[in-house]
């Protein structure tokens, strides 16, 4: 398996069989900046989203229709992507699993908001927010946290999916900071590799990972922090 971090929440999982595309802000995105869209989206079999919120469904209308693949999100955020355009929307919820081409996606609990504000000033509700755990056949599994706080049922969600994989919110302000999030992953989880992102995209959010490294540290937990751009191959 390969993990690139495109910045802020996205990033492109490569496995033997899928290649999939969480949260792909990337347009308006200043850490995807120098990368090639057209790169990172070749190939790509499946676009996921956490969540409703513009800095995580970025470039997702076009995309979908231009690479032709399936958009699974929230049913709420799935009937406003399909009102737009989208022709291939495989909807769930919070708790529901979808199996999909090799692998299944369970919508697990986040706390966060998720909603958006369209041209004529009118703000419309997307559903709940979600972490997206995802099993594959035969691939370690990976959680994608979502934008969240720490929250003591994540002991359950380990304890449900024991997820290999970590990728983890660390910016602090609209999600768990560094030192939290380190928090959330030793107490509440056994990741074999925990990959932060939410961090360093815009000023108003810690810039570095340095909080959640040194929170990690001691932990039998291996901590990639790869530069926007980068891969971590597992």
């Amino acid at each position: 398996m390969k993990i690139r971090w495109l910045g802020h929440s996205a990033f492109r999982i490569e496995t033997g069989k899928q290649t999939i595309l969480i949260d792909p802000f990337l347009t308006h995105n200043p850490s995807f900046s120098g990368q090639d869209i057209k790169d990172v989206t070749k190939g790509v079999t499946h676009i996921l989203l956490t969540h409703g919120h513009m800095d995580h469904v970025g470039d997702t209308i076009g995309l979908a229709n231009e690479l032709d693949v399936e958009v699974v999100a929230n049913a709420d955020l799935g009937d406003w992507l399909a009102f737009r355009g989208v022709k291939k929307v495989n909807p769930g919820n919070t708790g529901g699993t979808i199996q999909t081409g090799g692998f299944s996606v369970t919508f697990t609990n986040a706390l966060h908001s998720s909603a958006t504000t369209t041209e004529d000033g009118v703000t419309h509700s997307l559903g709940n927010p979600n972490g997206l755990m995802l099993h594959f056949d035969d691939e370690p599994s990976l959680l994608h946290m979502g934008d969240t706080d720490i929250f003591s049922d994540m002991a359950l969600i380990n304890e449900l999916h024991q997820p290999d994989i970590g990728l983890v919110p660390i910016g602090d302000r609209f999600t768990m900071g560094g030192a939290v999030a380190a928090l959330a992953c030793q107490r509440f989880f056994n990741f074999k590799v925990a990959i932060p992102c939410h961090y360093g995209t815009f000023g108003i959010i810690d810039q570095t990972p340095e909080k959640f490294v040194a929170g990690m540290d001691g932990s039998k937990t291996r901590v990639d922090a790869p530069a926007a751009g980068g891969t971590v191959t597992i």
